[in-house]
């Protein structure tokens, strides 16, 4: 073996230390950030497992993860999360608001628009706004990660943003 590669070897067994620190030192106190801040106990589970995540990469970059760094990841993780939550409650109501319409008229953009998506982006927001499932229980009917679901989904949105073009129903959907 090399030097150059017990160099490397040694980089992480310091950087899994320093993770398997800072998780120690703040996982329960980020836990309950998310737990006060969310509806659902598996909510905050998935948040905190998102900081955690996210530490784990910042490992490479930095010495130190304080636990107060690992509660600025968890603002800025739970921001994100309740941006995502709106633009997905003001997606499904769009789309029932939509079908509503389209009961009515018998015309509707956005079905004709979804019918000209990819059967898996159709699949993916079916499953999302539909059927009202979460990125992890998606991922266990599409056996993939809830992280490829999410990217999924994002794409899956911006397609269809695409196609119905400045169309008001997804203003809300993208970002």
């Amino acid at each position: 073996m090399s030097l150059e590669e017990l160099f490397k070897d040694h980089r992480e067994v310091l950087r899994q230390k320093r993770f398997l620190a800072a998780h120690a030192a703040g996982h329960d106190r980020i836990y309950r950030y998310f737990r006060r801040r969310t509806y659902s106990p598996a909510t905050a589970e998935e948040l905190c497992a998102e900081v955690f995540r996210i530490a784990w990469e910042k490992t490479l970059d930095r010495d130190d993860l304080s636990v107060m760094f690992l509660f600025g990841m968890a603002k800025n993780v739970l921001r994100n999360h309740h941006r995502a939550t709106t633009r997905s409650t003001d997606l499904i109501t769009a789309l029932r608001s939509e079908h509503q319409s389209h009961e009515t008229s018998g015309h509707s953009p956005l079905l004709e628009a979804l019918e000209h998506l990819p059967i898996d982006d159709q699949e993916i927001l079916h499953l999302t706004y539909w059927d009202g499932l979460s990125s992890k229980e998606i991922s266990g009917v599409l056996g993939t990660s809830a992280t490829a679901v999410r990217m999924r989904l994002h794409r899956a949105r911006k397609t269809l943003g695409n196609l119905l073009g400045s169309n008001h129903l997804v203003e809300g959907a993208e970002a």
